[in-house]
């Protein structure tokens, strides 16, 4: 298929699969991408929290004789992503503000790709900032690579 074809199903919204993958293949949990804005973020190994709740108001009124139970406050979980050390202090230069006691809240998305690196959805996160950095455990007779994790607190999360 020529790329003027691809281009033209694409603005058109048609969804394009790569080539070894059937419609009802699952997704691959491998194959993601994170943005963090005005960062510079290279791989990452793993990505948890993506999650959001919604507290339980329990009451009860007069002589009812159920419990009633109504939604209260959403929150969303701190987003903790991992990776394999690379050569930039970005991400600890941002952790190294909140430390300092200036806060510089950022938005990002993460983003789960085909096997064709295309985008298939994305979850955007809003008003983040690093509430906690955690170094390597280094170990002589190892071969692994050196992992960095970093917490960060969101106060919104959207798919997209």
């Amino acid at each position: 298929m020529s790329l003027v074809k691809i281009g033209a199903l694409v603005a058109a919204g048609v969804v394009l699969m790569a080539p070894n993958r059937r419609q009802h293949d699952y997704i691959g949990a491998y194959n993601f991408k994170v943005e963090i804005e005005g960062i510079t973020v290279g791989a990452f190994k793993a990505v948890h929290g993506l999650e959001s709740f919604t507290e339980v108001i329990e009451y009860q009124d007069g002589d009812d004789i159920i419990l009633r139970k109504r939604p209260g406050i959403t929150k969303y979980s701190n987003i903790v992503l991992d990776r394999g050390y690379v050569n930039t202090d970005e991400l600890w230069d941002w952790r190294k503000k909140v430390i300092e006691g200036k806060i510089e809240r950022k938005s990002g998305s993460v983003i789960l790709c085909a096997d064709d690196a295309s985008e298939i959805m994305r979850y955007n996160f809003f008003e983040a900032w690093p509430t906690r950095w955690s170094g390597f455990d280094l170990a002589g007779g190892e071969s692994d690579a050196a992992v960095e994790t970093i917490e960060i607190a969101t106060e919104k999360i959207e798919r997209g």
